[in-house]
C-alpha cells in the first residue's frame, strides 16, 4: 500500500465482514508505519451496518501497507450516525471488547501472513 497517507485523511482496516475506519494522525515513513486514531467499527452482517463508536478506543501504530484509503461515500453516512449522538460520559466496555478482539484477529492474520511473506490483512 502506498505512504501516501495525510494526517486527517480516513483510512480503513478491513476484515471479514467488519472495517475499523480511523483517521491518519502521522506516517512514520522511516518505519512503515501509520498512527491513526479510531473513529467507527462497522459490521456489515446486518442491513443497516451496526456502527460502533470507537473514538474513545486507543489510537494505534501499525504498518502503513495494511491500511487502505476510505472512501467519502462509505464512510460519510456511518460518521453522521455516531455524531449525531451525544457523546458518552464513560467508556463502553461492550464497545472495548469488540475493538479489542478485532484488533487481535487482524494481528493474527498479519502476522500469519508476514511468516508466510505476504503482508495483507
Amino acid at each position: 500500500m502506498s505512504l501516501d497517507f495525510q494526517p486527517g485523511q480516513i483510512v480503513s482496516l478491513d476484515h471479514s465482514d467488519r472495517n475499523l475506519f480511523a483517521e491518519v494522525i502521522q506516517v512514520v515513513v522511516s518505519r512503515q508505519l501509520c498512527w491513526v486514531r479510531p473513529l467507527l467499527l462497522v459490521s456489515f452482517t446486518e442491513e443497516p451496518p451496526l456502527v460502533t463508536d470507537m473514538r474513545d478506543a486507543s489510537d494505534l501504530l501499525w504498518p502503513v501497507n495494511i491500511f487502505r484509503p476510505a472512501l467519502d461515500t462509505e464512510v460519510i453516512s456511518l460518521l453522521s450516525q455516531v455524531l449525531a449522538k451525544e457523546p458518552k460520559t464513560e467508556p463502553d466496555s461492550a464497545a472495548k471488547l469488540q475493538f479489542h478482539q478485532f484488533i487481535h484477529q487482524i494481528w493474527q492474520v498479519y502476522e500469519e501472513g508476514v511468516g508466510r511473506g505476504e503482508k495483507t490483512a
